[in-house]
């Protein structure tokens, strides 16, 4: 298959305190990943890909219990946010298997996560649509992260090894395909997030819908409930 074309260019511009602050969060997280991991990319995405996947159950989360307590319609956010939740674990699980974490690396993961799931709740709970636009801005480096990635890869920097079995499925990716078929088809993944989550702040805020990246085609997992009935 071939991953959907991306708009490298996407950028949404900050606007007012709000944005500002979480363009800076995000570039102040941008500068520690930088330091850290340089470009180590499969160990950063491991990691990353750990943050990425708390925003989705988050807001899933607040958001199904403000629908209870207003006795109101979701309009769609729930099922979209626990989706983007699921495709960030699974481009974690793919990047497990790519580049296997160190110890340490495992401890910054749970420590990371749990600082991060803490904080982000917090901001959710104050304002939904800074907590939007610090993924919508996470979802922008991530995009830039993976394309920096492929040039790794393209100029011979990392090994281009053969996709992982869960990605080959996930993805229904050929039998032939290779780690750079994988990180296109997550770039593109996280082009969608990034134009989803600025596309809900914008809704909070009251500001024009914008246009929304393909999601590459993936296989949807069943809970097992379905399975056995």
């Amino acid at each position: 298959m071939t991953a959907p074309l991306i708009d490298l260019s996407v950028h949404h511009q900050p606007r007012g305190a709000s944005d500002r602050i979480a363009y800076g969060f995000v570039k102040a997280l941008r500068f520690c990943a930088d330091t850290f991991f340089a470009k180590r990319y499969g160990h950063r995405a491991v990691v990353l890909e750990t943050v990425a996947a708390v925003p989705g159950m988050v807001g899933a989360t607040l958001n199904h219990l403000k629908c209870l307590r207003r006795m109101e319609d979701d309009r769609g956010w729930i099922k979209t946010l626990m989706d983007e939740a699921e495709n960030e674990r699974m481009h974690l699980m793919t990047f497990i298997e790519v580049c296997k974490p160190t110890a340490f690396e495992r401890f910054v993961v749970v420590a990371v996560q749990w600082v991060f799931y803490l904080f982000f709740f917090g901001l959710y709970l104050a304002s939904s649509k800074t907590a939007h636009r610090v993924v919508g801005y996470f979802e922008e480096e991530a995009v830039i992260s993976y394309t920096h990635y492929l040039a790794e890869i393209d100029e011979g920097r990392s090994e281009n090894v053969a996709a992982p079995e869960i990605a080959i499925r996930y993805w229904n990716l050929p039998r032939t395909a290779t780690l750079r078929d994988v990180v296109e088809v997550v770039r593109a993944d996280e082009a969608h997030h990034r134009d989803v989550n600025h596309g809900f702040a914008n809704e909070i805020a009251g500001l024009p819908e914008i246009a929304v990246a393909p999601c590459p085609p993936h296989v949807v997992l069943e809970p097992n409930w379905k399975q056995a009935a």
